[in-house]
This record gives structure tokens, C-alpha cells and sequence, in this order.
């Protein structure tokens, strides 16, 4: 059950010979999921099933949903634009179908994903044959529709300007920069959601509970950086400012981090002690927004987290005057090198350096759905209790 190398794929200079080599690629994905029914019972999820399972995965996860988009945002409507007499009666009994049999396979995909996950992570063996049998016979009629009526005929009628239209969003909707990147190009870049959904059944009672673990799927997940947080602030004059920061700590007490006290984050929250918290998982398409008001650690929090970090941070912390200017990175070097000779292997932690805690008023979920109808539920904090509701997208 190896992976053979993908075939050169065509160019976005020819978009109908790109949506067919997609439709081979979801061929051999089919046909990988086949040879997973016969392998799992007599093999389990051994390093080839794991491996075989990952790359289906990623491939109806990642990709299948932007072939979708193609046709549904762009080679459909662009069809129904010049599509006259007999080709407009062909479309027209056509397109409600494909539509369609992209929402079911969509929803058949999200059981089969449900399957294959414990399968990719080595935690579980089952597959079902008729969910296998079922997406595949619908993938498979789908497939041969588009290319029998729908792919001659954006041949047979499309310019060669149309084509170029085609090819540039499908390019920009997988987030390819063309050559030069002008307005009207960056308007265009886009990637549809398609990974997962957000119901208010699904989630916890405690917003600090349903962080856990979405931390613990992105951790899973190996998002970069999951720790990584926007954080904004707003100064004396009521101007925004926001910066990307690592939280330390989450607790029902709030979201932790660490700075120097006299930052401009540091001196804006003195003057205005709100914030707003960024949490986004590309991998996962989620975010999460997290508003309420910071407050200071403690001095022995501080202590206890400044002398767990390396040698040459903390004496970092004590060299830099964060967000002050500074001649050269020479002079920067040298301060740092007189603070190391100064403290030697025992810094201690400087009193202007310390923990933010922001206590939550208000978390937001917010997960990618297909053609930005997201889902979002959010929690407000009222009279010391959690309130949900969903928002619209």
C-alpha cells in the first residue's frame, strides 16, 4: 500500500486539465481507502495504514473542498454566462445536482473522517465498507458527469480570456501568489473551511474547559506555535495596538503571560487595563477571541516562571528596556554583555519585569465552514456565570 509519486500536475494556464488531474488525485484517494478495508482487519493500524489514512485525510480535508469551490464559484457561474440554447438546457438539469452532491459528500466525508482519524493516529482500526462503498460510488458518478458534459463544454465555449479568468482563482483561492501581485489579485485570495463544525451541543459548559481542549487538539494536531497569541491593547488616546505574544498559563483565574512592565503594552495597560486576545489555528481553521480585563501576577508567580527560563532569556529581560530606542544591535550586544558579567549564572528578576493575567468576560470559538457561513459560539460572563449563544457569521 506505498504512495506512488503524484503525476506533474498541469498549470493554472490550463484550469479544466487542473480540475481533472484533481478528479485523478481523489481517484487514487478512493482507491486507497479500498485497499485500507482489506488491509486494517488483517494488519490493524500498522505504519502503512497510519501513513495511508494520514494522506487521505489531508487530501479530502485540504483540497477536495477547494475543487468544489472552483466549480461552484467560478466554472459554474462563469458557464451560466455564456452558455446559450441546448448548452443552457444541459446546465441548467445539471448544476442543482452537482451542488448537491457536493453537501453529501461533504457529509459523507465528515463520518468517513470521523473513522479514519483514530486509524491515522494509530488508535483505532474500524472502517466502515458502506461509508467507503457509498463516498466512492458518489465521488465516482459525480466525476464522470463533470467530465462527460461539464468539462467539454467549458472547453467548447470559454475564450482564451475566460480561461485565464478560471485558472487566476483557482490559483488565488489556493493562496498562490501569481507573479505580480496587483489589487484586484490580492482581492481574490481566499481558502474555503471545510475541517470540521462548532454546534452548542458540542461544546463544554466552561469556556476554560472548551480551551483545554481545542489546545490540546492543536497540540495534537502540531499547530505552529499553538501557544501564539495576538494581543491588543489600546492607549491614552484610544489607539489600538496589538502584538503577538506566548501565554504561559490558563486557568479559571484567566490567560497568563510574561513582559516587561514598562513596554508599551505594559504602560498602555496601566493607562487602560482592557484587552483582547487572538488565539488562530490555521492548521484547524479555528480562532478563538478572549476580551476581559489584565491584571498583574503575583511577585512569586513572576519569580517562579522568571527563574524557569534559560540563562540567556532572563538575563535578556534584564539587558533590554523593551520598546525603547536604541542606536545599533551593537549597542544592544553590549549591554547584554554587561548584564551577563554583572550577574554571572544567578540573575535576578528585575522588578519592571512580570505577568499579565487577562480575566475573561467574554470567549468567542470560532471555526471555518465552507463559503464563510462559519460557525461561532460565543461565551459572556454574567453575574459570575457563563452564558452561550451562537452568532451569525
Amino acid at each position: 500500500m506505498t504512495n506512488a509519486l503524484h503525476d506533474a500536475a498541469p498549470g493554472f494556464d490550463q484550469p479544466i486539465a487542473v480540475l481533472k488531474h484533481c478528479h485523478d488525485r481523489i481517484r487514487k484517494q478512493l482507491a486507497t481507502m479500498q485497499k485500507l478495508l482489506d488491509h486494517l482487519p488483517q494488519h490493524g493500524a500498522d505504519e502503512q495504514a497510519r501513513q495511508a489514512a494520514a494522506a487521505v485525510i489531508r487530501y479530502f480535508d485540504k483540497a477536495a473542498h477547494l475543487h468544489h469551490e472552483d466549480e461552484e464559484q467560478n466554472l459554474i457561474p462563469m458557464l451560466r454566462d455564456v452558455a446559450q440554447g441546448e448548452d443552457a438546457a444541459t446546465l441548467a438539469s445539471l448544476a442543482p445536482g452537482i451542488i448537491d452532491d457536493h453537501n453529501k459528500m461533504d457529509a459523507l466525508w465528515q463520518r468517513l473522517h470521523e473513522q479514519l482519524r483514530p486509524v491515522a493516529d494509530g488508535t483505532g482500526a474500524a472502517l466502515s465498507a458502506t461509508d467507503v462503498r457509498d463516498f466512492a460510488e458518489r465521488y465516482t458518478a459525480h466525476m464522470e458527469r463533470e467530465e462527460g458534459h461539464i468539462a467539454p463544454m467549458a472547453k467548447r465555449l470559454f475564450s482564451a480570456g475566460q480561461m485565464a479568468q478560471l485558472g487566476a482563482a483557482m490559483q488565488a483561492r489556493r493562496g498562490i501568489a501569481p507573479e505580480s501581485m496587483t489589487g484586484e489579485a490580492v482581492a481574490h485570495l481566499r481558502k474555503d473551511y471545510g475541517q470540521a463544525s462548532l454546534s452548542e451541543s458540542a461544546v463544554d459548559a466552561d469556556p476554560i474547559v472548551q480551551f483545554g481542549m481545542w489546545f490540546d487538539e492543536a497540540l495534537k494536531a502540531q499547530v505552529n506555535e499553538p501557544n501564539a497569541m495576538g494581543v491588543s491593547t489600546v492607549d491614552a488616546r484610544g489607539r489600538p495596538t496589538s502584538r503577538i505574544v506566548l501565554v504561559k498559563q490558563f486557568d479559571p483565574r484567566g490567560f497568563t503571560w510574561y513582559t516587561n512592565y514598562g513596554s508599551q503594552k505594559g504602560r498602555q495597560l496601566e493607562q487602560n487595563p482592557f484587552a483582547s486576545l487572538l488565539f488562530f489555528w490555521s492548521e484547524l481553521e479555528r480562532q478563538i477571541r478572549i476580551e476581559g480585563k489584565v491584571e498583574r501576577t503575583s511577585p512569586a508567580e513572576s519569580d517562579q516562571y522568571f527563574h524557569s527560563r534559560p540563562l540567556k532569556s532572563r538575563l535578556a529581560a534584564i539587558a533590554s528596556a523593551q520598546s525603547e530606542p536604541i542606536g545599533s544591535r551593537d549597542a544592544m550586544e553590549q549591554q547584554y554583555e554587561s548584564v551577563a558579567q554583572q550577574y554571572g549564572e544567578q540573575p535576578p528578576r528585575p522588578d519592571n519585569w512580570g505577568g499579565f493575567r487577562l480575566v475573561p468576560e467574554r470567549i468567542e470559538f470560532w471555526q471555518g465552514r465552507r463559503s464563510r457561513f462559519h460557525d461561532r459560539i460565543v461565551y459572556t460572563l454574567q453575574d459570575g456565570s457563563w452564558t452561550r449563544q451562537r452568532l451569525q457569521p
